[in-house]
């Protein structure tokens, strides 16, 4: 995963998931200029991989969790 900086650190899923909708939607409506698309894209890039690793570590977390719930049963 790539490094983020001190201010991306604290950049919850929802708060990636909003910026790429918000993304999505300009692209839509076309209202990105051709000098901000390749930024643009490049930070919905970055989003995506961010939300990707976020997805993995929670479903790891959780599984972990069920886990260990269902080893204390036995």
């Amino acid at each position: 995963m790539k490094k983020y900086n001190t201010m991306e650190n604290t950049l919850t899923y929802e708060a990636a998931a909003k910026e790429l909708a918000l993304i999505a939607k300009e692209m839509e409506d076309e209202t990105i200029s051709v000098d901000e698309l390749a930024a643009k894209v490049k930070r919905a890039s970055e989003l995506i991989e961010f939300c990707q690793a976020k997805l993995k570590s929670t479903e790891a977390e959780v599984a972990k969790i069920i886990s260990g719930m269902e080893n204390s049963k036995e």
